[in-house]
């Protein structure tokens, strides 16, 4: 063997085994990154659905509002001065910009909660939704358009105003824009999300960031035909500000208005970049070493046939250790877990921030058990607050108790949801709690009760969550936790200790 073929021949070795690991780690950060992106997507979907029930939650607010205001007897009576001190009661909720009308079906003003002189006052603008109200007797829900009154861009609430089964008035509310811009700001998850609302032919009326520049505007026309095609989707768009986003959208069946977010594609692929150059700088840096390292050990063989298994054997060792490091960077770097023990995860993380949100709050002087409760809770009340009756006392926990028993409400809660009573559309739930005089400390018993939902049958083996609930109460709460498959539910009994809340 010449001196100058051992060397390259080292060079192809070490190659050969580094490039492959480089590649390897390569197509595992784009595999990451291909995980990321479907996470993102489904958590701005997620999001834009509560941002929704939000939106219909407040719109029918007000919508009642307005039923209460089309029954009172100033109304029925057309006592419009008395009425005015009714309604202005109702504007002083919103605060300033708010406006209620009073008008016949051809839009003339009967009542202005801006002015007493409706008869100077021009017709209603958007005849066309006073014409549905009259027509449907029901609420109805405008697009922006601009007021006749005070010639601004606006959106409207409407309701009939019924005597003897006909419609007699149409009762108007135009809302402060301001309100839907703020409720957006707190519903929005970051800085870095794009979120919107549109009206029902896709025109901007709130939006982070920018919301004077977009006020008004279209949405983007590839995003504007989606939206008319579909209730509810998740897509690639370019936003009014030309930032490419991985967005989704859902529109309000109760107003027609649209929720949509996004967040910009560059903060996902950043890190599939930035993987990529790590990876690459540490395999080009190793590569160089091996490569340095053969050569060197290469030309020192060359100089003596003695040293050549010593040496030879040195380099196997070189190798060996890259391989070994190339594979801890690549499991620390792109270790990965499957969607449901990630969402079981965030959910107990979720469940236990939510507890410890509520001590901070309370300057960790402890908190009431059903605010524990109705925060651990909070999630699986959005779709169906009637489902879940809770009822007891008022009972002070201690730090350590307002955690732990979030953790056990919130494990009892998913399992319901699951398998359980808020599996389906039909199942209920009773939390119950009572006070148990004892010495030398009082005791608590929470009860969960389900009923009408699916079939109960008692599982095969335990999973971490039961384990996690009969754990907590033995080991933490100094109780105990028992679970009863009936036939017509499961019921979860938990007792404990209770602590003086400091």
């Amino acid at each position: 063997m010449s001196k100058f073929t051992l060397p390259v021949r080292l060079a192809l070795l070490v190659a050969g085994t580094t490039l492959p690991l480089i590649v390897f780690a390569v197509g595992l950060a784009y595999y990451n990154y291909q995980q990321d992106r479907s996470d993102a997507t489904r958590r701005v979907l997620e999001n834009v659905r509560s941002m929704r029930l939000v939106l219909d939650s407040e719109v029918q607010r007000m919508t009642g509002g307005l039923q209460v205001l089309a029954l009172t007897n100033s109304l029925r009576n057309d006592d419009f001065p008395n009425f005015r001190r009714i309604a202005l009661g109702f504007l002083d909720q919103y605060g300033k910009g708010g406006l209620v009308l009073i008008s016949d079906r051809k839009g003339r003003l009967l009542f202005s909660s801006a002015t007493e002189d409706t008869a100077s006052q021009p017709l209603r603008g958007n005849l066309e939704i006073i014409e549905k109200v009259f027509a449907t007797k029901t609420p109805q829900y405008s697009d922006l358009f601009t007021g006749s009154i005070n010639q601004r861009q606006i959106l409207t609430v409407e309701v009939p105003v019924i005597r003897d089964g006909e419609v007699v008035y149409d009762l108007c509310f135009s809302p402060p824009i301001s309100i839907f811009q703020e409720l957006l700001e707190k519903q929005r998850p970051d800085r870095r999300w794009t979120v919107s609302l549109l009206d029902g032919k896709g025109i901007v009326f709130a939006r982070a960031p920018n919301p004077t520049e977009t006020f008004g505007k279209q949405a983007p026309p590839s995003f504007n035909a989606e939206i008319f095609r579909s209730n509810e989707a998740s897509l690639s768009t370019v936003s009014l500000d030309g930032t490419a986003l991985a967005a989704a959208f859902t529109r309000s069946r109760v107003t027609s208005w649209t929720v949509a977010a996004g967040v910009a594609e560059s903060s996902l692929i950043a890190p599939l970049w930035r993987n990529i150059a790590i990876t690459s700088l540490i395999g080009g840096i190793l590569l160089l070493i091996g490569l340095t390292f053969a050569v060197r050990m290469a030309t020192t063989i060359a100089r003596g046939e003695m040293l050549h298994n010593l040496l030879i054997d040195e380099l196997n060792h070189r190798v060996k250790n890259t391989l070994a490091l190339m594979q801890a960077i690549a499991v620390q770097t792109f270790r990965s877990a499957s969607r449901d023990e990630r969402t079981k995860f965030e959910g107990r993380l979720g469940a236990l921030a939510e507890a410890h949100n509520l001590l901070s709050q309370e300057k960790w002087a402890g908190s009431e058990l059903k605010d524990v409760i109705a925060r651990a809770l909070q999630p699986f009340l959005l779709n169906g607050p009637e489902r879940i009756r809770m009822n007891g006392p008022a009972v002070p926990l201690s730090p350590r108790l307002a955690v732990v028993l979030s953790m056990i409400v919130h494990e009892i809660a998913t399992n319901a949801a699951k398998y359980g009573a808020l599996s389906n559309e039909t199942g209920r739930v009773t939390l119950e709690w009572e006070v148990i005089p004892d010495t030398p400390k009082p005791r608590l018993r929470l009860i969960w009760t389900e009923i009408g939902g699916p079939p109960v049958t008692e599982p095969v083996q335990r999973g971490f969550g039961s384990r996690l609930i009969e754990r907590s109460a033995r080991d933490q709460l100094g109780g105990e936790a028992t679970v009863d498959f009936l036939p017509r539910g499961v019921v979860c009994t938990v007792i404990c200790t209770l602590d003086e809340a400091r």
